[in-house]
Order: C-alpha cells, then structure tokens, then sequence
C-alpha cells in the first residue's frame, strides 16, 4: 500500500494523519537499523512529515533529538512530503520494556530540538527538555511550551522479531482559534478508545479512517491526501558545489589522494570523488580568480 499523507479539519480542530511503512522500511534498511534504532527513526521521520504538513510551501522542518541515551542523536528532515534521517547509532540496543521496544530508554534525556526553515526569513529554532524520549509526548510537548499551540501527537513503528517494518504511521491533531471545549473533549473521548494507530495500519486502516476514528461523531471534513517519500536531497553535483568552495590549499592536498570519499548522512550514500574531478575544480578556482 501507498505511503500518504492525508489532512482533515474537525469542528475548528486540524487533523492529519500518515501511512509510512514503506519509507520507514527502506530508511531503516539504508541506514542498516537494528530493532531499536528503526522505530526511533520511523517515529522521528513521521514527526517531521507531520510537522512540515503545516508549512506554507513546502518549508523545510529539521527535528533533532538529542539524547543521553545509546542511540545518540535521533535527526528526521521532511520537506513538502519528502523526508530523510538518521540516527547517530543505528546498532544500538536495549532490552524490551513491558513487552516493547524502548525507544524512550533508548534516546534517554535530553532536548527535542524543531528548526523551521522561512522562505525569505531566518530560521527559526525552539526547544525543550524531552518528555520521556518516547517522540510522540516530547512533540506534544514541545508544541505546547516552545510555539504555546495545543497539540496531540501519536506516532508508530511496528517491527518484527527479524527486523522488517511492518507498520508505520501517526496523527497530528491542533486545536485552532474558535474550537470548542465540547469537540475537544470529543476528540479526546476517541482517542482514548482507539487502538495503536500501528495495529490500526497493519489490519489495513487508510490515514483517512484512521481520521475517521479520531472524529466520530463529529463533522469531519477531508481536505486532501498526498504521497510521501523517504528522499534525499544529496546528489554528486551537490558534493562536487561543497568541494568547489574549499580553498585551493585544500583542493591541492585532496588532488594527491586517488579518490576522496563524501558521506551523507541521511541516507548513508558514499560519493567516490577523482582525483581528476578534483583536479577539474581546482583548474576552475584558478582560472576564476
């Protein structure tokens, strides 16, 4: 099944909803996630789609959690409905806790960290202290203290005892100016009685019924749906620009080495540089002095 995005309003209340199993999976297999590792990366990528749905065109959102826990570093980046990330120890483990992945353990404590990226602005960046490292509560969290906005965040990621993504997905859910208390306690009475949104995936539930749960009995209006992506924006032309703004001491050290290596971290690609290309780059920065 397609991953996708869809959005909705409720009574005043701003709805969306993800299916990412299939970009979750493939970030993880890229990045070589263990168990662990996948399902902070699925939910922090899916925070980030969540949150880049509310940008005015397709503003780049960066979250970072940065935690003292043995995972490191946990980094989604999303962009319209194109989203990448790492996490700093891929490798990490922790046993189960109560039966499931620890992923709060896993990243521990620290701070959750939001860049919004403005067209025509600088950017942006809020903060605070992590909840409990599990992502869905540190969001909510920071929503609420850092841009003061009443949020509810749910985020999944389902992985098998062999390691494969199952089911991944979350809701994003934002009181706007004029929502009632009686549709808030609606929406909280739903949410309460409804189950994991990755049991609710794995049985095959859309994003769009999965909204459906969140408003019953309420006057749900759906707005759209679109495909998301796990997408890099890293390219050879990319690396050859950055090296082309080195200084030419450095372009001459690297001229020496047969091939230099460039590794983005988002998507754990390796670009093998020439010696000639960079050779080509240092002719160039000569010649345009």
């Amino acid at each position: 099944m397609e991953d996708i995005l869809t959005k909705a309003t409720v009574d005043g209340v701003r709805i969306y909803a993800l299916r990412t199993t299939n970009l979750v999976r493939e970030a993880a297999k890229q990045h070589g996630c263990s168990h662990l590792a996948s399902a902070a990366l699925g939910r922090a990528m899916n925070g980030a789609l969540l949150l880049a749905a509310m940008m005015k065109d397709n503003e780049r959102i960066s979250l970072r959690l940065k935690g003292d826990g043995p995972l490191g570093e946990v980094v989604a980046d999303a962009e319209g409905t194109h989203v990448r990330g790492y996490v700093e120890n891929p490798d990490a483990f922790m046993p189960l806790k109560d039966g499931k992945l620890d992923v709060g353990g896993g990243i521990g404590e620290g701070n959750i960290i939001v860049t919004r990226y403005l067209q025509n602005a600088e950017p942006f960046t809020g903060y605070c202290e992590l909840a409990d490292g599990e992502i869905a509560t540190d969001l909510t969290k920071y929503l609420y203290v850092s841009e003061q906005t009443p949020s509810s965040v749910g985020l999944g990621v389902l992985v098998d005892k062999d390691g494969e993504v199952t089911a991944a997905g979350g809701y994003f859910i934002q009181a706007m100016p004029g929502c009632t208390d009686e549709v808030l306690e609606q929406l909280e009475k739903n949410i309460n009685r409804m189950p994991y949104v990755t049991q609710l995936l794995e049985i095959g539930y859309s994003p769009e019924k999965i909204i459906g749960i969140i408003g019953r009995d309420l006057d749900v209006d759906y707005k759209e749906s679109l495909p998301v992506e796990f997408k890099c924006r890293c390219s050879r032309e990319r690396i050859l620009d950055a090296l082309a703004s080195l200084d030419v001491h450095s372009l001459e050290e690297m001229s020496h080495d047969e091939i230099t290596e460039a590794h983005c971290q988002f998507c754990n690609t390796t670009y093998k540089i020439t010696a000639d290309e960079i050779k080509e780059l240092l002719k160039n920065k000569q010649e345009n002095k």
